[in-house]
């Protein structure tokens, strides 16, 4: 362990251990330049010169046509006419690819195409002029296979730039005046038409109805109010509305997000960059192996039939195809792969790291309860620590005062306010003196049992408690959480499934807020109280195991996303400095889509290494088949166009969807046999709350132990079930995303609540609870059956909602 850094140990039964073996950081590519539609065919050019893809599509067509009009004429019995046609398409394909391996020698890259020009030159040479004409349909319509493939897997990528605006409508006083979008300035008002893209980041002036999913891939549209931010590339969904810009658009989310597109279409992956190399070899190699193949047959038709089926198209189509497919996946789902060397490392990672922060958690304080004394009410105590906390600019206040308008509260306005650093705000409302902040600020000095206890009960269970005194006498206390994300633990059970074996987070919190989170999500390790020097001790501690992936969504994590193998960044809220170090960014604010991220390059990176396996074993079968003459040129040459085709054809299964297999029927069977039986475990739950205090403190135990078991053994597994298996299914059949986050935030409240409760039963006496340990008890035991029992009744309404459907 490394020293100063407090590490909560989490690794329970099965948890594997760390891999071994490292792997080295690819370069990372660099982003440049503002958005811009790109010239027409810009996105289809391949590897093999300046021709757009409609070109490509012409010379095919020319090819065949040509080819089928020399075997017309053989067929009528013009042989010699048949031949001039076929050598015809042949001498022009050999110029064409001649032309392309002068443009890669003078770049200094070794070409494959020299295989090509020697073919046709060979095929031209012994007369196989209809061996020619079949090679120059094979160059012509592989090219032109590829081109289609690269435009449909970068079809998700290059629709972002395609879409980024290049004007905007300014409003000056009643005027509306259609300006380049450069041209706005933070703080002019524009207008957003209907359908139209919003071009700058700002903040409504108007109520706003948006389509999110080209960011967020969320397919559902949300409603946006005054004074919300919103973010440029959003799509408005419904009628006009009026926004205030607060950044230039260079600075804003789509031109950073077209910014990353470009750096991801223009990099290159390891696996392609292997293809490269291995040009250097084979092109000699196969001029060598039909040297040969000639010789010890004395034909030259041998040699050239060998050249005729050498082409290594399989290792140089299949990488690129696959992994630009897998990036428009990404993309599709809002996670933008900055690069195809990023997507084929993350496909082999084998530890993921987590800020907790904004990543684990929803990064915003929520309200979780109200504590009173006798002396006032949670109403009263919530309208006057609101009514006061207006006037404060802490992060803390915000929840309260939000608390208190979410309850329909007509709030008061402060007067004699004092903000005092470190401890609280003072003031007055009507006639009363108050003060909310620090226990002891709050009570003027004196802080009362309930408050102590509370205040480390809040402690133990990583939360915060802000304390109301009216008067000088500690009246409320208010009960503080960063929640855990709904999809929080789904993420790290999705992230295992897809073969990460750890999963640990590394945070600046105390360490019981990390044991807090680290527990209600099922983390393997929990590394607590670090700065952003000592991350960066973890992320290369853990390098040394094997490939490593931070998520982060923070300036503070900006240097350990740059030391991990893979950095992904939390880029939904405009996280900049950590967005531009990272390798990835998630675009939609859901943690889950980490392990979707995963789970995509993984089978991208398995379906290229297939490609390129198969294909140049058909390949290296074909060129033995032709040494030792069973494959005439013309032959051979058909032969490699099927291969071709082949191997394109699979690496595009990296740019398709998986469906979801099955229906929800069986499902629903499943968890409604499940429910039933966990009915008397949980009305159990209750009656142990309503006990305690009635029975023996040893039968206390034993009943509290009851409920451990119930909760750790029946409860959490049958929730991760309906993660891993029912919800992909609700939301394919067509449930709201909306509702299934409830749903999850729910099963996180669950697993906190059990985490607490085992805790709590830790620390009981052998001999039974104590008073004070079965006050502590009470209310975790009555909220862990309330949210059971409405999370059932919702689960199964839903259900029948989509079966009905």
């Amino acid at each position: 362990m490394w020293r100063g850094i407090p590490r909560v140990s989490l690794r329970g039964p099965g948890a594997s251990p760390a891999p071994d073996g490292r792997e080295r950081r690819p370069a990372r590519g660099g982003a440049a330049g503002s958005p811009r539609r790109p010239a027409s065919g810009e996105a289809a050019r391949s590897r093999h010169g300046p021709l757009p893809g409609r070109a490509m599509d012409a010379a095919v067509v020319v090819a065949a046509v040509a080819m089928a009009a020399g075997g017309g004429l053989r067929w009528a019995g013009l042989t010699s006419a048949a031949g001039w046609v076929w050598g015809a398409v042949t001498a022009v394909a050999l110029v064409l690819s001649g032309a392309d391996l002068v443009r890669h020698v003078a770049r200094g890259h070794v070409s494959v195409d020299a295989v090509a020009v020697l073919a046709l030159a060979g095929a031209l040479a012994i007369g196989e002029t209809l061996a020619g004409s079949v090679i120059a349909l094979m160059l012509a319509s592989g090219r032109a296979l590829e081109a289609r493939a690269s435009r449909r897997a970068r079809r998700e990528l290059s629709s972002l730039i395609n879409r980024a605006p290049v004007t905007a409508r300014r409003l000056a006083g009643a005027a509306v005046t259609t300006v380049d979008v450069d041209a706005i300035r933070p703080g002019d008002v524009i207008l957003v038409a209907p359908s139209e893209v919003v071009p700058l980041d700002g903040n409504l002036v108007d109520p706003a109805f948006l389509d999110e999913s080209p960011l967020t891939g969320e397919a559902v549209p949300v409603q946006r109010l005054p004074g919300d931010a919103v973010r440029s590339g959003v799509l408005n969904g419904g009628g006009a509305f009026r926004m205030r810009a607060s950044a230039l658009a260079s600075e804003g989310t789509y031109a950073q997000l077209v910014r990353l597109v470009r750096a991801a279409e223009q990099s290159r992956a390891p696996l392609v960059r292997m293809a490269d190399r291995f040009a250097v070899w084979f092109v000699p190699v196969t001029v060598a192996l039909a040297a040969v193949a000639g010789i010890a047959a004395h034909s030259l038709t041998r040699a050239v039939a060998v050249l005729v089926v050498a082409t290594p198209c399989p290792l140089i189509l299949a990488a690129p195809i696959a992994l630009v497919g897998g990036m428009s996946r990404c993309a599709r789902r809002g996670v933008v792969v900055k690069s195809g060397s990023a997507l084929e490392v993350l496909g082999r990672a084998r530890t993921v790291l987590f800020d907790k922060t904004g990543t684990l958690t929803e990064g915003r304080p929520t309200l979780r309860r109200v504590a009173t004394s006798e002396r006032i009410s949670s109403a009263d105590a919530l309208w006057f620590a609101a009514s006061l906390e207006q006037a404060s600019t802490h992060p803390l206040a915000r929840p309260i005062v939000e608390a208190a308008r979410d309850a329909g509260e007509a709030l008061a306005l402060p007067r004699s306010v004092r903000e005092e650093p470190g401890q609280g705000i003072c003031g007055r409302i009507g006639d009363q003196t108050l003060r909310v902040g620090r226990a002891v600020y709050a009570g003027a000095g004196s802080v009362p049992q309930w408050a102590d206890e509370l205040r480390q009960s809040a402690a133990r269970e990583g939360q915060v408690a802000v304390f109301l005194g009216v008067g000088g006498e500690l009246r409320a206390a208010f009960v503080l959480e960063d929640p855990v994300r709904p999809d929080a633990r789904l993420a790290v059970e999705r992230l295992r499934r897809s073969g990460i074996r750890r999963v640990v987070m590394v945070t600046g919190d105390q360490t019981a807020a990390a044991r807090q989170v680290s527990s209600a999500t099922g983390l393997d390790d929990a590394y607590a109280e670090c700065t952003p020097e000592r991350k960066l001790e973890v992320v290369e501690a853990e390098r040394r195991h094997g490939t490593v992936v931070m998520v982060g969504d923070g300036i503070n994590d900006a240097p350990a996303l740059a030391a991990a193998d893979v950095g992904v960044a939390m880029g939904a809220r405009g996280a900049t400095a950590s967005s531009e170090v990272a390798d990835a960014v998630l675009m939609a604010d859901r943690i889950e889509r980490v392990g979707e991220a995963v789970e995509i390059a993984r089978r991208s990176r398995a379906i290229a290494v297939q490609s390129m396996a198969a294909g140049m074993a058909l390949s290296a079968g074909a060129m033995v088949l032709a040494g030792i003459g069973l494959l005439v040129p013309a032959v051979g040459a058909a032969l490699q166009e099927v291969i071709d085709a082949a191997v394109i054809l699979n690496a595009l299964r990296a740019a398709r969807e998986h469906r979801a297999a099955g229906g929800p029927a069986s499902q629903w069977r499943s968890t409604l046999r499940e429910h039933r039986g966990m009915r008397a475990g949980t009305r159990a739950l209750i009656e142990v709350a309503d006990t305690l205090g009635e029975i023996p403190p040893a039968a206390a135990r034993r009943r509290l132990e009851e409920a451990r078991r119930f909760l750790c053994d029946e409860v959490l597994p049958h929730e991760r079930r309906e993660e891993e298996l029912m919800y992909p299914l609700l939301l394919h059949y067509g449930l709201g995303g909306g509702e299934l986050a409830a749903a999850r935030r729910q099963h996180a409240e669950i697993a906190r609540d059990t985490a607490t409760l085992v805790r709590l039963l830790d620390d009981v006496a052998p001999n039974g609870p104590t008073p004070s340990d079965q006050a502590a008890f009470r209310p975790v035991l009555q909220r862990l059956h309330a949210v059971l029992v409405a999370h059932r009744a919702a689960e199964e309404e839903r259900l029948g909602q989509v079966i009905e459907a």
